[in-house]
């Protein structure tokens, strides 16, 4: 699959689930379907990251739509939840923030340890732990899909070149956070529904051929805001 085709099912996802809330005000099975889009999302932010040539310019550029997308998020989210939450754009921002971070320590050299084996798990730890506090930050930000959605984008970053471990890796995040859900509120068959439909994405993810496809840079980022909006008229 091309990053072209990987963003058209992402946005495709998104938008059946945003229809879902739009339409019927609480969780359904549209949503069980949504719920293939962030994960891709995620996954597209640390090639971006990766393929970028220019990264102040793809701060900015989240940056820039995070602030234009919050008042279509609030005026959208207001019909079906209650409380103040920061849309999605914001996670990947503070998602890009914590792989950039993660890079720069890792880039330094430390000289505190003659073992070299050492070195590297002191190094590892010391790189990791920002992004912890970022991810730990952005749930008390209430930024959309919180500490998870960092996660998510760190786990597919630190493991870009073993695709088993990324795949393992990102099974495990997604159990996780549905056993937490069943832990906190109580069983519900639905919490399983919805962490099949968290996990699907990774088979899209696996298929990805690291090719391009058509050029869509914008598609999302214009998409988001106006597909919210249009949404919120419709149901209001």
């Amino acid at each position: 699959m091309t990053s072209f085709l990987l963003k058209i099912i992402a946005i495709i996802s998104m938008f059946i689930d945003h229809l879902g809330n739009g339409m019927f005000g609480h969780t359904t099975f549209l949503n069980v379907v949504g719920r293939i889009a962030f994960p891709i999302f995620a996954f597209q932010l640390t090639e971006g990251y990766t393929y970028t040539k220019n990264l102040k310019k793809y701060f900015l550029r989240l940056f820039l739509f995070a602030f234009i997308s919050q008042i279509p998020f609030m005026l959208f989210t207001s019909m079906y939840t209650d409380g103040f939450t920061l849309n999605v754009f914001f996670t990947l921002f503070f998602g890009l923030f914590a792989i950039f971070i993660y890079d720069k320590i890792c880039s330094c050299s430390f000289s505190f340890s003659n073992i070299k084996k050492l070195n590297f798990f002191v190094k590892q730890f010391i790189a990791i732990f920002p992004a912890i506090v970022i991810a730990i930050l952005a749930q008390m930000l209430r930024l959309d899909y919180g500490f998870w959605g960092i996660a998510i984008v760190f786990l597919f970053y630190l493991f870009r070149n073993d695709k088993t471990l990324m795949i393992f890796s990102f099974i495990v995040a997604c159990i996780l956070k549905y056993s937490l859900n069943i832990w906190l509120y109580g069983y519900h068959y639905f919490y399983l529904l919805l962490c099949l439909g968290t996990i699907l994405p990774i088979v899209f993810i696996s298929l990805y051929n690291k090719k391009q496809g058509k050029k869509v840079k914008y598609l999302l980022y214009f998409f988001y805001p106006v597909h919210l909006f249009i949404l919120y008229l419709i149901f209001v």
